[in-house]
């Protein structure tokens, strides 16, 4: 009888195995090989999309091993010549000869079947119509290159030097002195200014901008690289700290005919910023906006490109507080003498257009929303075309502006966030086409991975071209929220993300991590895919905890006012609007209150300690990943334009100095850097470290030796298992 009943639980059990579930219980589960960017698996989990340039207003799909041209209007695609056509043409005989990819190939000259490609020791244009290279340029050993398509001119860098190689491959070294002290051809700013190169082209390739940035007087921070297998050995990086000497940054301009080289006469004092370079129609005049130093005065200056004088200051800005225009002059394709800049003084971002003599004409955007950005111009009805927020704070939609009328025209569904136009890189040139004929619509919506359209501004009208399957149709989604709350202010909404698992049950408790950042110049929460759910997130919901997410005052896209609440006194009001969402959070019936754990890394990671050192009885479980222990250490052009300098704002630098409130800690805390992090100095978990020690209070500490601020490749699946495994040992 024992046995007769053994077996029939045992077949029962076998059968209900066999039997196919319904919801959560039958998809696969998620991995981080999955879910993180690092993993073996990620490129599978992310949504399809396609790469497509401009070939002049034709478009152009550049595949790794095709390109093809699109029809805007049907979506389909013929087929031009494959990666082994390419190979053959340039006679590849071996791997260094060999293109490894069309992904990033162009097509620089319109109506021109040329190809531009490079192999690892050339760059060259390919005719795919008459089946052979018309022309070729050594590109080995160069960094940080910079093609000028009109004179098939390249700046580059070796060796800390800048080169300029021309279009018939004379190579002229521009500068000779160059070292990791004088530094020629990079970014000089940190990207700080959305500056994301140190060369500018003027339109017909024949002048170069260039920045050099003196580092001499910066001391060096001492990163030591453990990677040899005999001693250690230092690397050095040079490091301004807020309030103290900062480097000294120059702007030459190279003349390729004349072979010469001058720099802009700015004058003094050395220690301003100079960004946002950009050229005149003719190339004869360049334009930059040069900040103060304390960064709330800022004037547009034109300076001859050949001389290197001062022409015309044509615009001036002050705030009390600070300011953040940080793009280029814009001119009208069909006026020369007219441009748009871009300012928020009105309170949000937005286009004003001026005459070159420095007289504003008009407004031509208004109202209660940040414009992202100006993708370009629309030359046949004479429109600028923008990306903006009106719609929604947390949406990014594209529109139409008539530059004579002000008029916008919504070109898109109105929804979702165009993910491919507005993008961390800050490089939007792929969207519009050079004539600014057609657009490529590349979005998302919370339900929707991506499609892309193509919209015609003859008609304003899109048409489909592609859309990309769920790639975790197959999985246990989380479910995922998104809604306001009211800030600490009493006024203003934060918008949050709601991360539940996927076998939710409103009626158990569940432990509850706060994933926050807080910081200037980002969010966590817009209406992209899953709400621009981290797939950290998904992985936590799976292990059966509840993510929330809240942007607080000070982060971005929000105007003026709202970015700035937090001047002066970074992490005070941040904390307050974060307190907001945990009292929300207690409102919830299936969150646990006695079990709230927090995350975050880099100013996250100081929101982190922050909150668990100030509020030591509500959270329970913290990792705070690179976090800032004391502003006084972080870099100058950061540190001073959020919190002014040490020397005129003693109290808010001691006020947002972690270091005291080291004896506060109660709950479990495990630190997490990158041992040669150059963002984040090592200094600032070392010194928080020693204060623990001091008050006897134990944080938990790892480090990742050689990595920066944020770990690199599969180093980062490692990285976000002991982050979830902190939780599960002690939140859980």
């Amino acid at each position: 009888m024992r046995f007769k009943s053994y077996f029939t639980l045992a077949l029962t059990m076998t059968l209900a195995a066999a039997i196919p579930q319904t919801g959560a219980a039958q998809k696969k589960l998620f991995t981080l090989e999955d879910l993180n960017f690092g993993g073996t698996n990620y490129r599978n989990m992310t949504p399809q999309n396609r790469s497509i340039v401009w070939w002049g207003e034709e478009a152009v799909r550049t595949d790794a091993d095709f390109c093809a041209l699109i029809n805007k209007t049907t979506g389909r695609e013929t087929r031009l010549f494959t990666l082994a056509d390419i190979n053959q043409w340039i006679g590849a005989k071996d791997d260094n000869h060999r293109v490894k990819s069309l992904r990033y190939a162009t097509f620089p000259y319109a109506k021109q079947s040329l190809v531009l490609v490079e192999n690892l020791t050339e760059r060259m244009l390919v005719d795919w119509k008459a089946h052979r290279v018309v022309w070729r340029q050594a590109s080995a050993l160069q960094e940080h290159t910079d093609f000028a398509p009109a004179s098939r001119a390249t700046a580059y860098v070796r060796d800390h030097n800048l080169f300029v190689i021309d279009g018939e491959g004379r190579v002229r070294q521009i500068s000779t002195d160059g070292s990791r002290e004088m530094v020629y051809g990079v970014t000089a700013y940190r990207e700080m200014f959305g500056i994301y190169k140190g060369t500018f082209w003027n339109p017909d390739g024949s002048r170069l901008a260039f920045y050099r940035m003196d580092q001499t007087m910066v001391p060096d921070y001492p990163l030591v690289d453990v990677d040899p297998d005999s001693m250690a050995v230092l690397a050095p990086e040079k490091y301004p700290m807020a309030g103290r000497t900062t480097h000294e940054v120059t702007i030459g301009v190279y003349d390729v005919k004349s072979d010469k080289t001058i720099y802009l006469k700015v004058g003094n004092p050395k220690d301003r910023y100079f960004v946002n370079i950009g050229w005149s129609p003719d190339g004869k005049t360049i334009y930059l906006k040069e900040f103060n130093r304390k960064q709330n005065e800022m004037s547009l200056d034109a300076y001859d490109a050949e001389t290197g004088d001062k022409r015309a200051t044509l615009y001036t800005e002050r705030h009390e507080k600070y300011i953040t225009s940080y793009t280029s002059v814009a001119f009208l394709p069909w006026d020369a003498d007219k441009f748009i800049l871009q300012s928020q003084k009105d309170g949000y971002n937005h286009l004003y257009l001026f005459n070159t003599k420095g007289e504003m004409l008009r407004q031509l955007t208004s109202g209660n929303f940040v414009v992202y950005d100006l993708l370009g111009f629309d030359k046949a009805r004479k429109r600028a075309i923008i990306l903006s927020a009106e719609s929604s704070p947390i949406q990014s939609n594209l529109y139409a502006v008539d530059i004579a009328t002000g008029k916008r025209t919504l070109l898109d569904n109105g929804r979702g966030v165009h993910a491919n136009i507005i993008s961390p890189s800050g490089f939007h040139d792929r969207a519009l086409s050079p004539d600014g004929g057609w657009i490529i619509d590349n979005y998302a919506e919370p339900t929707v991975p991506r499609n892309i359209d193509f919209i015609n501004l003859k008609t304003d009208k899109g048409t489909r071209y592609f859309t990309a399957d769920n790639p975790w149709k197959d999985y246990a989604e989380p479910q995922i929220s998104s809604g306001t709350i009211k800030a600490a202010d009493g006024r203003t909404d934060l918008y949050y993300r709601l991360v539940k698992p996927a076998d939710f049950d409103a009626s158990k408790k569940y432990p509850t991590v706060v994933y926050v950042y807080g910081g200037p110049m980002t969010r966590n929460v817009d209406a992209y895919w899953h709400y621009r759910l981290r797939g950290w997130e998904a992985y936590m919901a799976q292990k059966g905890f509840i993510v929330f997410v809240l942007d607080n005052r000070g982060s971005s896209d929000r105007g003026r006012d709202f970015e700035q609440a937090t001047y002066r006194h970074l992490g005070t009001e941040e904390m307050k609007d974060q307190m907001k969402g945990v009292d929300f959070l207690k409102t919830l019936p299936y969150v646990d209150a006695n079990r709230l754990g927090i995350h975050g890394w880099s100013f996250g990671g100081f929101m982190t300690i922050n909150l668990m050192t100030t509020y030591p009885d509500v959270f329970k479980v913290g990792v705070a990943g690179g976090p800032v222990i004391d502003w006084n250490w972080y870099e100058v052009q950061y540190g001073e334009l959020y919190m002014g300098t040490p020397q005129d704002n003693p109290e808010g630098y001691a006020a947002g100095s972690l270091l005291p409130k080291a004896k506060n800690l109660k709950g479990k805390l495990q630190i997490i850097i990158g041992m040669n992090d150059p963002v984040v100095l090592p200094q600032n978990a070392l010194r928080f470290l020693k204060e623990c020690i001091s008050a006897g209070t134990q944080p938990d500490f790892f480090v990742y030796p050689g990595e920066p601020h944020n770990m690199r490749g599969h180093q980062s699946v490692h990285l976000h298992e002991r982050i979830t495994q902190y939780f599960i040992d002690y939140l859980k």
